[in-house]
């Protein structure tokens, strides 16, 4: 299973910027993608989380800022950073929580995945 994260980059405070994540291989399904970020020396925190079941969860810094939504088409979710803040700026990485096969078209075990994380700058 591979997450491929596009997106990020530079923007300047108050401005917009979207990252999509793409998971794509062999699994049975998904149960929820997210994006998290992380600074030199922090954990990784939850940004926003988008559930199959049609749930979303956001940290409260973001919750009036970012949307994240699901391509339906694809296995991918989108982020929608606006009104982007210098305290914004961080690593952000893809996450998978998904089920590989178990017996027959059943799901199996319950499995999470990262993306190679995708850099967010915001300056003020």
């Amino acid at each position: 299973v591979q997450l491929v994260e596009s997106g990020g980059g530079s923007a300047q405070a108050g401005g917009s910027l979207r990252l999509s994540c793409t998971a794509s291989g062999r699994f049975h399904s998904i149960s929820s993608m997210g994006w998290y970020r992380q600074t030199p020396g922090k954990q990784r925190d939850l940004v926003a989380r988008y559930t199959w079941a049609g749930d979303t969860n956001y940290a409260a810094s973001v919750a009036d800022r970012f949307t994240i939504y699901r391509d339906s088409a694809k296995n991918t979710v989108n982020l929608s950073m606006n009104s982007l803040k210098p305290e914004d700026t961080a690593t952000y990485y893809c996450s998978m929580v998904g089920f590989d096969f178990g017996k027959g078209w059943s799901p199996g075990r319950s499995f999470t995945t990262w993306g190679q994380g995708t850099q967010v700058t915001v300056s003020s």
